[in-house]
């Protein structure tokens, strides 16, 4: 299957080490990503699923599945964190952000790793990185909803800058925020893709 894919951001493709010296690859999402993202949905336990929806499910729904492959890298950025095991890919963990449709200037963002893999860098790498390409892209401010009983969430956001907030128009959530400037943002690594590419995918 052949796909056409607007402005691929290559200069996010990365190889972290993580704190354990184990290395993950982070590289923005693909529309072939599909089935990596509803087994790593699978992958996370109940309550994992809950803090990442802040609802109750069980499977990924489709239509939500479906936008999470539909990316422009502009408005809506997504990244995964991945290994290989066997030959096989394996994500653990992913982050993405949208762009507010009223106001340019601010994104929404949210991200979730996988069960086995917290505590080991991976949120504060992919929000980082979320975080520098916002920046760079003219983004001023990004925010986010997140359970108040997330504490794994709130340290991360607190270790990171943001101002956490309660949510007043839901006493189970706190707001989390931050202003981000040009100056954050970092060096691209290569010059950006050409405009257009195609990707050829095999989904045997």
């Amino acid at each position: 299957m052949t796909y056409t894919i607007p402005r691929y951001p290559v200069h996010l493709i990365d190889v972290v080490r993580l704190v354990d010296g184990s290395r993950i690859t982070i590289r923005p999402t693909l529309p072939q990503d599909l089935e990596l993202q509803r087994e790593f949905f699978r992958s996370l336990s109940t309550e994992g699923r809950y803090r990442r929806f802040m609802a109750p499910l069980n499977e990924l729904p489709e239509a939500v599945a479906q936008r999470f492959i539909t990316i422009d890298y502009r408005s809506h950025l997504a990244l995964l964190a991945e290994v290989f095991e066997d030959g096989r890919e394996i994500m653990i963990g992913e982050a993405r952000y949208v762009v507010d449709e009223h106001d340019p200037a601010t994104c929404e963002f949210a991200l979730a790793v996988a069960d086995d893999w917290q505590a080991c860098g991976i949120g504060r790498a992919l929000l980082a990185r979320l975080e520098r390409e916002a920046a760079a892209s003219g983004i001023r401010r990004m925010v986010a909803d997140t359970l108040y009983d997330n504490k794994a969430m709130r340290a991360l956001a607190v270790a990171s800058g943001y101002a956490v907030t309660a949510n007043r128009k839901d006493a189970r959530l706190v707001k989390l925020e931050k202003q981000v400037s040009a100056w954050r943002a970092a060096p691209r690594k290569v010059q950006q893709a050409a405009a257009e590419i195609t990707m050829r995918h095999s989904l045997s």
